[in-house]
Order: structure tokens, then sequence, then C-alpha cells
């Protein structure tokens, strides 16, 4: 089994732009950190994505964790902690948390475990039968018109969680387009370049809208995407799962879901406790406001994750709006 060394496997170099949310015209408290999105940056070594790519190519996470939609013919998800156990401690380890955490401007962590390395795969298949090659997409609607080149992969949208960092897995050359295209606040779109092998993307997924230009002139495109939110419980946290709960085992997203969630109630209600506790100490009068103020944001917080846990038989599996 391969171990995830930093000194072998990480290059972690700093990308030559980190956009701000003020740069594209947003005020800088709509987000979780002043970052918006970054240019693409050297993140693992060839060898580092070489045995990541040996990892989703076992049996079994094509078995058990393959997905499809209206808008993915084909994503890996939720396989890392039980199969590819490289790739799990590559994002886990703390110097590639330091790193990541440095183009945030917030320290993050995985969303959650089912949430790291998701796969997109697209391949270029050739008819047989004519001397021609249609282009399936992973999130093409399996478009293959040559009309179709300039327009995006999928249509203007925010994710679910507050960043995602998007690695390119694939040798991109004669790879043409790519790029990731971002909407500023008043309407204009500037296009970061997209990433070759190894390097990788990262923006406020959650708060930002973007969209996914299509790339041409490759063999395949292999894209892995991780999630992350804001390390301190503390933190704002509205995580969605409207993008990713028609393409998921239910079971183990919302395991996972609300184990984090719960910890972070857990944590804030500590916090506010010793906050309590201080005042008293110091003889201090009880601020009921504040503490009413206190509660009712739990009250919110509760009440969103349970709007997050959509009973099974109501989720339209394999349709994404």
């Amino acid at each position: 089994m391969y171990r995830f060394d930093p000194k072998l496997h990480l290059v972690a170099k700093q990308p030559s732009k980190v956009h701000l949310l003020t740069d594209l015209g947003y005020k800088k408290d709509i987000g979780v950190s002043p970052m918006a999105a970054s240019e693409a940056f050297q993140l693992f070594t060839p060898e580092a994505i070489q045995i990541m790519r040996k990892e989703i190519q076992k049996p079994q996470v094509h078995k058990n964790h393959s997905f499809s939609s209206n808008i993915a013919a084909c994503q890996l998800r939720g396989y890392a902690k039980d199969h590819a156990p490289f790739t799990y401690e590559a994002w886990n380890h703390p110097d590639t948390l330091k790193f990541m955490s440095s183009i945030a401007g917030i320290d993050i962590v995985p969303a959650m475990d089912y949430e790291i390395a998701h796969i997109n795969h697209s391949v270029k298949v050739t008819t047989a039968s004519k001397d021609q090659s249609a282009s399936r997409e992973s999130l093409s609607n399996n478009k293959t018109d040559e009309d179709d080149d300039e327009k995006p992969i999928v249509g203007w949208h925010t994710d679910s969680y507050p960043f995602v960092c998007v690695l390119m897995m694939s040798d991109c050359t004669g790879m043409v387009g790519g790029e990731t295209a971002v909407r500023t606040a008043d309407g204009r779109i500037i296009k970061i370049r997209g990433p070759t092998q190894g390097c990788a993307v990262m923006l406020q997924g959650r708060y930002i809208l973007h969209q996914a230009m299509r790339a041409r002139g490759a063999q395949e495109r292999i894209t892995s995407v991780t999630s992350f939110r804001p390390k301190s419980a503390l933190a704002p946290d509205d995580t969605e799962l409207r993008t990713v709960r028609p393409v998921s085992n239910l079971s183990e997203l919302y395991y996972d879901f609300a184990e984090y969630r719960l910890k972070m109630m857990e944590e804030r209600v500590e916090a506010e406790r010793e906050k309590m506790r201080a005042h008293r100490v110091r003889g201090d009068a009880m601020d009921t406001l504040e503490h009413k103020e206190f509660l009712g944001k739990m009250v919110r917080f509760a009440e969103q994750s349970d709007r997050e846990l959509v009973e099974e038989g109501k989720v339209q599996k394999g349709y994404i709006v």
C-alpha cells in the first residue's frame, strides 16, 4: 500500500493570484473568508496523481461508488475512506490542509469524508463504423455537436459547500479550453485558466457563481473535486446538499453530514456555556438578550440541518436541478 509523503507527493506551489471577493465587486462579508477564487496552482506531483488514478481503477470502486445523473454521465463518490487510503491521507494530511488554508484565508478541513475526491470522468469515444469522434463529457448532457464547443459543461451555479478544490488528474497535452468561468458582481465574466495534470483551482463554491467550460482535444478528462468547510465550529456554515443528494448513497452522506453538524452544535454550546460562566465569575449581570440571540441562531442552524436531510423516498435519484 502506498503512503502519502508530503516530501515526495506534495508540491504546494502558491497560485499566481488569488482573486478576492472585493476584486470581483462583492462585499467582503458574503462568504466565510476574503478569497473568491484562485488561479491554477501545482498541488501534487505526477507520481501522486498516478497513485490516485490507480485507486479509482479498483473494481469495487466502480461497482459500489459509481453514479450518473442528468448532468453527469460518470461520477465516483464516497469511495476514498474505504478504498483509496493514499487519496484519503493526501487530502487530510496537515501539510496539505495548511497549504489549502493559506489559499482559503481561513483554516479549513474536508467538508466530510464522503466529499473527498469526488471524480468526474469523461472520455472521447471513437465510433467504429464512421471515421468520426464523439465526445462524451461527464457533465455535458451527452451533447456532441461541434457548435457546442464554446458552451459550458454545466450552467451558472453555486456549489453545496463553502470551498471546492478541483484537481486535474489527466494529461492535458492537446487539451484546449477547460477554464473555470467566474461571474463578478456586476455581471462581467473572468476565466481562470484550466489546470494541467496535478494542478488545481480553488474557489468559494458556495457563494460565487461559476461554470466549467468545455475542454476539447484530449482523449480523457478526469477531475477530482474535494469540498472543504471552515475548521472552526464557530464559523458560519450554510452547507447545502441540493447538488449532491441525488448522486449519493444517502445513508453515508447523511451520517457524515449529521455527525459533523451535531459536533458543531456541541462545540458552539460549550463555547457559549464557557462564556456565560466567565461572565458570572466576574460578577457581570446576565445578558439575556445576547443569550436569546445565541439560542435563536442555534434553532436556525438545527432547522437548516433538518431541511437538508430529505427523506429518501422524496429524493429523485440522478436528477439535479
